[in-house]
């Protein structure tokens, strides 16, 4: 590929991405080069076909240096749920050299860049998988609305939250490597057909007169002080920008992580039913049809998988379907019309990517319910179909990476990218990249 690429530049054939060296997320099919989705029930699956993200990158000239570590399918946020393993952070704290998460569920791909192995990476985000471990690594990333990324190709965890977007190290790689990927596609019934304006020449450096929000709701109790300050931090960023902040409220947020974890499970319920051990994956042999469902499902998914599968599973059976499934599709509605409120009177709003820095590997809680807490602030933006991007403000107390998050209306990418460049100026994080390079 990198041949093929400098006969390109020689010609004068320059793509948007040509020669740049990036990681692939181990969700998208890779024609003829194995994609497990973090999971040993597809272990040995080796895709005959391209996704469309991915095709579309390596039309601009990109190359692809491999396949990167996730939580399996997509569940989790802190990549500890691949059947192959966890990721570790490239990023250690000062006052211990514990191993930590790097995030997840794309946190292969926040490692992989953070590390400087790949220059930028694919990820995807189904309740906050980009948003975080991006901020967990100190990085940038940015998912975008809802159905401007095919989703052909893309292993299935929840169809009407998953969306592709990128990780990178700056604003404006992000800005180029999304206007790359973005593309109506007739293989996708989701796809939008909606250009968007040049991406990288949004980045005119201007954001005043810009009305900013700060939603009251997210001053969650389990938000740190070191993140509290750091968001207190972009706001007078923006201020010296010549924005305009003020309040908004958000009144049913405090009802989306449940929300997400009716409908999630819900879809996943309903995606992963086709691994059944009959036509690819994993096979595990028994004397009945069912017994062999039952063994290749019971070996092949993990346990938050599994965990996932059967809340899915039970608030669609009979008797349960009101009153779970179809009550969180009204909050959810509720909670779009929030942000519908919210953008009539601002153009974006700023809240903090995660409530933590990034934990130990041997620290997360036995409580699946603490994990989930981990996505508080980036779920309400999937459940909208938003665009939303998280871009380093700083360091914790700890010397770990604190994200900042940008929400933004529909098809407004370029307004969030161009918010975060002025931002990205401003912030002292470049400190941090310095350190990192210096103990690479």
């Amino acid at each position: 590929a990198a041949k093929r690429s400098d006969q390109r530049l020689q010609k004068g054939q320059v793509g948007a991405m040509e020669g740049k060296p990036i990681g692939i997320k181990d969700l998208f099919c890779t024609k003829n080069v194995k994609t497990t989705a973090g999971s040993k029930i597809l272990s040995n699956f080796i895709p005959p076909y391209e996704s469309t993200v991915t095709q579309n990158l390596w039309d601009a000239g990109a190359i692809m240096l491999g396949k990167l570590n996730l939580d399996e399918f997509a569940m989790g946020s802190s990549t500890l749920a691949s059947a192959f393993g966890p990721t570790v952070n490239p990023w250690q704290r000062t006052s211990d050299n514990k191993p930590l998460v790097p995030g997840g569920s794309s946190g292969g791909s926040a490692a992989a860049v953070a590390s400087y192995s790949a220059m930028a990476a694919t990820a995807t985000d189904t309740g906050g998988s980009i948003r975080q471990p991006a901020a967990l690594c100190g990085l940038v990333g940015i998912k975008p609305t809802y159905g401007l990324c095919s989703r052909y190709g893309t292993v299935a965890f929840a169809s009407s939250l998953d969306q592709a977007g990128v990780i990178t190290r700056t604003v404006r790689d992000s800005a180029i490597m999304l206007q790359v990927m973005i593309s109506h596609d007739p293989k996708d019934g989701t796809s939008l057909n909606h250009a968007l304006p040049n991406l990288e020449a949004a980045l005119t450096g201007n954001i005043k007169g810009l009305k900013v929000g700060i939603p009251n709701e997210y001053r969650t109790s389990n938000l740190k002080k070191d993140m509290s300050d750091t968001w207190d931090k972009g706001i007078d960023w923006l201020k010296q920008a010549g924005a305009e902040i003020r309040e908004v409220s958000l009144p049913h947020t405090k009802y989306a992580l449940p929300t997400y974890y009716i409908l999630a499970p819900a879809e996943a319920s309903s995606n992963l039913s086709r691994y059944d051990g009959l036509r690819y994956g994993l096979r595990v042999e028994g004397h009945t049809l069912d017994e062999m469902y039952e063994n290749t499902r019971a070996e092949g998914f993990g346990t938050e998988v599994k965990r996932r599968i059967m809340v899915g599973t039970y608030v669609l059976s009979a008797g349960y379907y009101d009153a779970y499934y179809l009550q969180a599709q009204k909050v959810r509605s509720l909670i779009k019309q929030d942000f519908n409120t919210a953008f009539k009177s601002v153009d974006v709003l700023l809240t903090p990517s995660t409530p933590t820095g990034a934990f130990a590997l041997d620290e997360p809680s036995t409580d699946p319910i603490e994990m989930y807490m981990q996505d508080v602030f980036t779920v309400p933006v999937n459940l909208a179909g938003l665009p939303a991007l998280s871009l380093p403000a700083g360091l914790s107390k700890e010397g770990l990476p604190l994200g900042l998050q940008l929400i933004g209306p529909n098809f407004s990418e370029d307004l969030l990218l161009r918010t975060a460049d002025v931002m990205d100026t401003l912030a002292t994080f470049d400190e941090g990249r310095q350190t990192l390079r210096n103990t690479k």
